[in-house]
C-alpha cells in the first residue's frame, strides 16, 4: 500500500516497515512564508524528543539565548519567550497580555497588518486608536508626534516594521524615540524583518519585539516568539485577557524550569534549532541580510527587464518581500499567472495592497542567486504561453 504526499514523498509501507523515498522535487517558495527551508533543517524535525526531556530543555534554552543575540539583546535586561502558534498568536499574546485594564493603544496602520494589530484589540475591548497612513507611505513621524501629545493617556505604540502587505519598511528607530518621549511603550511586528534587518532593540526603544520561526530565520511554522524588555514584561502579572496566551505565566515558567506550560511543537523546536546555527554558520544577520537583498536586486532588475511595474517607490522599499503591479493587458490574469508558475515549481504570492491590482514575490528564505535566475525565466516563458508581450505597455 503506498500513500502519496503532494509533491514531497511516497510512504510505502510493507509489513511491519516503512521507507520513505522522495517523489518529487519541492517547490521554490517566492512568499514571506512559510518559506523554503534547507534540507537540514527539515531532516532535524525527525528527532522524537519529550517536551520534559533534558535535552530537549536545553535546546530551548539555546534558543532563547540565540534569539537574543540576534536582537543585540543583554539577558539583563531582555527576555525571550516562545509561544505555541503563528505569528499572529505572538501578537495577540502581547496585545492580550501587556496593556492594564485601563491601558490605551496607538497602533500606527499603513497596511493590513496593522490593522491586525487593532483588530485583536478591538475584539479583546482594549482602548485603541488607529493612526492610518497610505500604503504606500511611510508613518508621518509629525502626526505621531502630534497624535500622542494632544491625545493624552496613550500607554502603548505598536507598529509592523516590515509591512508584508506592500513590502514597505517602517522607521521602527525614530518612531520608538517618539514612543519614548511620551513614556509609551513600545511594541513592534517584526514578523518579516527580524533575522534579516539589523536591529539594536534597546537602541530602538523596543519593549516587546515578536517574530515567528517560519520567516527570515529560516525554520519551519509552529511557534512565534516575544523579545520582551524584563522590567516591562515584571509588571504585567495578571493583565492576561487568555489564559494560553498569558504571556507572563509563560515567561515564568520557562524561568521556573525551562517547560512550556502546554504541549510545545517540539519538531518544530529542533528543527528552529538548527535554522539558528545555520544562520551563524551563514555569517550572522548580517551577511544573511546581504543574500537576501541581493536577491531583491536581482529580482527588480529582472521583473523590471521584463516590463513590470514597481508598487513602491524606492526609498520606501524592503528588500524582504516586493509587490508589483498587474499589468494592464487583456491575457494577464494573476490566478493564470501563479498556476503557470506553480507548475513549474515556483510559488509566488497574490496582492493585498487595497487600492492597486498587485502582486508579491518574497525574496526571503533558503533562495539564491539561481533561484531568482530561474524564477524569471520562467515568468518570461509564462507570459509567453499566456500571451501577455509586455514590451509595448
Amino acid at each position: 500500500m503506498a500513500l502519496v504526499g503532494p509533491f514531497i514523498s511516497i510512504l510505502t509501507i510493507v509489513g511491519k516497515d516503512m521507507k520513505v523515498t522522495t517523489s518529487s522535487k519541492d517547490k521554490v517558495l517566492f512568499t514571506p512564508g512559510p518559506l523554503t527551508t534547507s534540507f537540514t533543517v527539515k531532516q532535524a524535525m525527525l528527532t522524537d524528543l519529550g517536551s520534559r526531556d533534558i535535552s530537549f530543555i536545553e535546546i530551548v534554552r539555546q534558543i532563547r539565548q540565540k534569539l537574543l543575540a540576534i536582537g543585540s539583546c543583554s539577558s539583563d535586561v531582555y527576555t525571550a519567550v516562545p509561544m505555541q502558534g503563528s505569528g499572529t498568536f505572538g501578537i495577540e499574546a502581547v496585545v492580550s497580555s501587556t496593556i492594564p485594564s485601563d491601558g490605551r493603544l496607538l497602533v500606527i496602520a499603513n497596511g493590513a497588518y496593522g490593522e491586525r494589530i487593532a483588530k485583536i484589540a478591538n475584539v479583546l475591548n482594549i482602548n485603541c486608536h488607529v493612526l492610518r497612513g497610505p500604503e504606500e507611505k511611510t508613518p508621518d513621524l509629525g502626526e505621531i508626534n502630534k497624535v500622542l501629545e494632544t491625545n493624552l493617556g496613550f500607554t502603548h505604540v505598536a507598529v509592523v516594521h516590515c509591512e508584508t502587505t506592500t513590502g514597505i519598511i517602517n522607521p521602527i528607530q525614530e518612531i520608538g524615540e517618539i514612543a519614548n518621549d511620551f513614556n509609551c511603550k513600545f511594541f513592534v511586528d517584526a514578523m518579516s524583518s527580524f533575522g534579516a534587518v539589523p536591529m539594536d532593540l534597546y537602541d530602538h526603544h523596543i519593549d516587546y519585539l515578536v517574530s515567528s520561526s517560519n520567516k527570515c530565520l529560516e525554520g519551519v511554522p509552529g511557534f512565534s516568539f516575544v523579545i520582551a524588555k524584563i522590567d516591562a514584561l515584571e509588571k504585567t502579572q495578571r493583565y492576561a485577557r487568555s489564559l494560553s496566551l498569558d504571556l507572563f505565566s509563560q515567561w515564568q515558567g520557562l524561568e521556573r524550569n525551562g517547560q512550556f506550560r502546554f504541549t510545545p511543537p517540539t519538531h518544530a523546536l529542533v528543527s528552529f534549532h538548527q535554522a539558528l546555527t545555520e544562520l551563524e554558520v551563514e555569517g550572522g544577520v548580517a551577511r544573511r541580510a546581504m543574500r537576501y537583498r541581493q536577491n531583491h536586486e536581482i529580482l527588480v532588475e529582472g521583473m523590471k527587464d521584463i516590463g513590470f511595474e514597481l508598487y513602491l517607490q524606492p526609498t520606501n522599499r524592503s528588500y524582504i518581500i516586493t509587490s508589483f503591479v498587474s499589468p494592464d493587458h487583456l491575457n494577464f490574469d494573476f490566478c493564470g499567472f501563479y498556476q503557470h508558475l506553480s507548475n513549474r515549481g515556483y510559488l509566488i504570492y497574490p496582492g493585498k495592497v487595497s487600492n492597486h491590482d498587485c502582486f508579491r514575490i518574497g525574496s526571503i528564505g533558503y533562495i539564491f542567486e539561481s533561484d531568482i535566475h530561474a524564477l524569471l525565466s520562467a515568468i518570461q516563458d509564462t507570459l509567453i504561453e499566456m500571451q501577455v508581450d509586455l514590451s509595448g505597455i
